[in-house]
């Protein structure tokens, strides 16, 4: 996009918020995304540095001061997204409304629970807009068809699922049966014996429970086969929907909602694909450029 959007039409420092704040296509919008990120990127850093008690021993003070100074630019920014968007709702349990509530709110649950600022970390979800602002729209097509793709799949998945943890329950409950009796044997209960094998059937194999008898080391073998052969089976049920949704997709745009901030609008959209708010797009044609009427939340050619 060019310039400012249509929506810098609007007069006060709302609307210039919105430019700034959603459109990452404008410079105003692009230089306070890339800042955004190297803050996320930095503060990420701290908590980890943190949880080296080397580092924290000698930069304690320092790094408690730079996340409580990353927590209240998060915060701010928070609660200025959710003043410039016309329906705060849509955009606070919007994906990116949870993250974005999630990037600060631990450091406060850290004064009455001990170690919740290591839930800090959840900030790197945020970068999930670096494709958005520095225009990797490949990249962001392909995690588009990516989340179409196990959408598609999940009603087969969760079949699959529901089939492995029956059969997992029935390979544990025979394992109880043919270990439990042995002396210094770790089958001890159904339960145990159903967590051994999960661990088998996805061929992990940690080691910390093994089969003594004959028995169950054949069916530990047979175990192992069938997962090795079952396998194969949710790859390609994602595959094949990953596939459909690359040969349907169809081009979107990198045009943020007014009303929930959402992007990826297909280039012929007026309306916002999550909350239905006419959208303020460019003119991608021909004709005259869209205007804004203050307080109406349209545009109109």
């Amino acid at each position: 996009m060019a310039g400012d959007s249509s929506l810098s039409g609007r007069n006060g420092i709302r609307g210039r918020l919105w430019t700034i704040i959603f459109e990452a296509e404008t410079k105003s919008g692009k230089a306070f995304d890339l800042l955004l990120l190297l803050a996320i990127g930095l503060s990420v850093v701290a908590v980890m540095l943190d949880s080296i008690e080397s580092f924290a021993m000698r930069w304690g003070r320092a790094l408690k001061a730079a996340e409580w100074g990353f927590t209240l630019l998060f915060m701010t920014e928070y609660f200025v997204r959710i003043w410039v968007v016309r329906r705060p709702a849509r955009y606070i349990f919007s994906f990116f409304g949870i993250i974005d509530f999630l990037s600060w709110i631990p450091t406060f649950l850290g004064m009455f629970f001990v170690g919740s600022q290591s839930l800090l970390v959840i900030r790197i979800l945020r970068l999930l807009r670096m494709f958005r602002v520095l225009k990797m729209v490949g990249h962001m097509r392909g995690a588009s068809i990516i989340m179409r793709g196990l959408l598609a799949s999940r009603a087969k998945i969760t079949v699959f699922f529901f089939a492995m943890v029956v059969l997992a329950t029935i390979m544990g409950t025979v394992a109880y049966l043919l270990e439990s009796g042995q002396p210094q044997s770790k089958f001890t209960n159904i339960p145990v014996s159903i967590y051994w094998a999960i661990v088998t059937v996805t061929t992990l194999g940690y080691g910390d429970l093994a089969p003594l008898t004959v028995e169950g080391k054949f069916l530990s073998a047979l175990c192992v086969l069938i997962g090795y052969s079952i396998m194969a089976v949710p790859t390609g049920i994602v595959i094949g929907e990953t596939v459909n949704a690359a040969m349907n997709r169809q081009d979107e745009t990198t045009d943020a909602c007014p009303s929930c901030g959402v992007h990826g609008h297909l280039l012929d959209a007026r309306y916002c694909r999550r909350c239905g708010e006419r959208l303020n797009l460019p003119e991608r044609g021909p004709g005259p450029p869209h205007s804004y009427k203050e307080g109406a939340g349209e545009t109109e050619p």
